[in-house]
């Protein structure tokens, strides 16, 4: 039989080498971390002497401002890096200790024409019904647009046609997406699957969380930012009462700090 005593030391056993990885000196690497993923010192000195170990977001938090793959942080499942079983590489925030760049950096404009292997990918807004009645519905802005590479997307098995952008908003996906965050969506990728990221349309509001099925065709909502937001559940009839859709699974992420 498996102590949780055990458990817990060879998580701990896992976090420190993920902060060896990305560069934390021993020395305050608890309180960096705290400030990293938004917890307190106390919190990541437990996690790292093994009396304790993070809830459900923040886990998923934790192992993406790290870099590495949720299953191996958690229970030591496959590689530290690399995709996980669906083939998604672990979702990063923002650069802890050093970066890779991954290609080139041009500077362009609105003017700029794209590259050969460059589309421009559309945003999705709420937009208003008619004045005042406070109805909204979804629609791709007519402007706003991000550039992407043709490979980026290939290599996220997204087609090009099916890539649309969103802005996350509010404080309920914090600290991995900060009010204002992009992400990218693969619309051809409704069929959820539990723990993953989506866009949802919530009867003409855009949202953007993590994802779980529960029986009967119902879903449940979790945030990063549990404290705060706790999860929701819906049946299948509420989803359908409510006006509740799937738009597409999130792909990639971008943070400004």
């Amino acid at each position: 039989m498996v102590h949780i005593e055990e458990v817990r030391a060879a998580f701990a056993s896992r976090l420190k080498k993920a902060l060896d990885h990305n560069g934390f000196a021993a020395w305050g690497a608890g309180a960096r971390l705290a400030n990293l993923i938004g917890v307190t010192p106390k919190a990541t000195s437990k996690w790292l002497n093994g009396e304790s170990m993070p809830g459900g977001a923040k886990m998923l938090a934790l192992a993406a401002a790290l870099s590495v793959r949720v299953e191996w942080l958690e229970y030591g499942r496959g590689d530290m890096t690399g995709p996980d079983e669906a083939g998604n590489q672990p979702q990063t925030t923002a650069p802890i200790s050093n970066a890779t760049l991954l290609g080139s950096i041009s500077v362009w404009d609105d003017d700029t024409p794209l590259d050969d292997d460059e589309v421009y990918v559309p945003f999705l807004k709420e937009v208003e019904l008619s004045a005042g009645s406070g109805r909204t519905v979804i629609e791709k802005s007519s402007s706003r647009k991000l550039r992407f590479g043709k490979q980026t997307l290939r290599n996220q098995g997204v087609q090009f046609d099916q890539a649309v952008c969103v802005t996350v908003h509010g404080n309920s996906m914090e600290p991995v997406l900060p009010d204002g965050s992009t992400v990218g969506v693969d619309k051809s990728s409704t069929a959820v699957k539990d723990g993953k990221m989506y866009a949802i349309d919530h009867g003409g509001e855009l949202r953007v969380k993590t994802l779980y099925r529960i029986p009967g065709g119902g879903l449940r909502f979790r945030s990063f930012n549990q404290d705060e937001h706790p999860d929701e559940e819906y049946t299948a009839q509420q989803l359908a009462e409510s006006g509740i859709s799937v738009l597409g699974k999130v792909f990639w992420y971008s943070v400004l700090l």
